[in-house]
């Protein structure tokens, strides 16, 4: 059943290439009993984004059993779990922004069911992709990816195979998958074996707090378009005009990485786009001390050379932050 409404993409990524993984058996359950599967090959990219397409895949995906290899643990896993099923169902239906809607007033996103293409190109964009991380000692988080917005769907645990047959029949197609010889399959096991790998850093990285970013500046022309949020979790969260002037109070895990775009006139050098760039310990420090609602206070010089960024009007360190000339398309844009 190949309904291109019910199109989606998989990735399977790992927080650094020392913690690769390989699959050995996979299935994505979907609601509408149709296979699906990974795709082939290691896990690779960056937690949270693979870096990789594949062959699209189809249905309403609601679970997975996957077997792995982490050859840095010499150790199988087998991750059999359902997802919640109300909760993919209503992620289904959204359509979240990634460009001006230029029919409408742009919203985060609209119910528009999957596969939705806007007259004259996307300003939404429906469930595209289904992503996995995988982390050591069992940890697998799974992400839901539309365009510009990537959202975490649960954090599960992978338990190790300990059954002999299991194990045996595992290794045997392990090795006929990847073509490893088993002299090759032992030697690897000793190579990459890391004894105190541990998922803490990547499961610190969920921890979330309650704030907003509140971007402003003294320049009266000044017109803030788009704000996105890279975080540490895997997430992405991307806000245009209008709610982006007001962004509501949600829990959000830590900036990795913020950009900003704006204009204070119609000339080129009054068209800017700011990235900020973040320290996750000290910046999770901060927000530990921020109290319990937070505002994230950006604020831009009147002349745009310089930005303050500050938590509940505390200064903010950051690893830097780096403003550009641009040239972009907003249809509230000085023109």
């Amino acid at each position: 059943m190949k309904d291109e409404k019910l199109a989606f993409q998989v990735e399977i990524s790992h927080p650094e290439n020392k913690y690769e993984i390989a699959p050995v058996f996979d299935n994505i359950k979907t609601l509408e009993g149709t296979h699906a599967g990974l795709p082939y090959g290691h896990s690779s990219g960056r937690w949270g984004d693979s870096g990789k397409g594949w062959t699209e895949q189809y249905g309403t995906p609601i679970g997975a059993d996957i077997t792995y290899y982490a050859d840095y643990e010499n150790k199988f896993y087998r991750l059999n779990v359902d997802f919640p099923l109300e909760k993919i169902k209503d992620y289904m239906e959204r359509a979240y922004s990634r460009k001006d809607d230029l029919d409408d007033e742009t919203q985060e996103y609209k119910r528009l069911g999957r596969g939705y293409e806007s007259g004259g190109g996307k300003a939404y964009d429906s469930f595209t992709t289904l992503v996995f991380g995988f982390a050591p000692k069992g940890m697998v988080v799974v992400w839901l990816n539309f365009g510009n917005t990537r959202i975490e769907l649960d954090r599960y645990q992978a338990i190790p195979l300990t059954d002999a047959v299991e194990i045996s029949k595992a290794e045997e197609k392990y090795m006929r998958t990847y073509r490893i010889s088993p002299e090759r399959y032992i030697e690897s096991q000793k190579q990459y074996f890391i004894p105190d790998a541990s998922p803490k850093e990547w499961d610190d990285y969920r921890q979330r707090y309650t704030w907003r970013p509140v971007v402003s500046s003294s320049n009266p022309k000044f017109r803030l378009f788009e704000v996105l949020n890279y975080t540490y979790n895997g997430e992405k969260e991307g806000a245009l005009r209008p709610w982006v002037l007001n962004m509501p109070y949600k829990e959000r895990a830590i900036p990795r990485e913020m950009v900003f775009t704006w204009e204070t006139g119609k000339e080129k050098h009054e068209q800017l786009n700011a990235r900020a760039f973040f320290n996750w310990q000290k910046t999770n420090e901060a927000f530990k001390k921020a109290g319990s609602k937070i505002d994230m206070q950006v604020k831009i010089a009147e002349d745009n050379n310089s930005i303050e960024i500050l938590l509940n009007g505390k200064p903010l360190e950051t690893d830097s932050i780096r403003i550009y000339q641009w040239s972009g398309d907003y249809k509230e844009s000085y023109r």
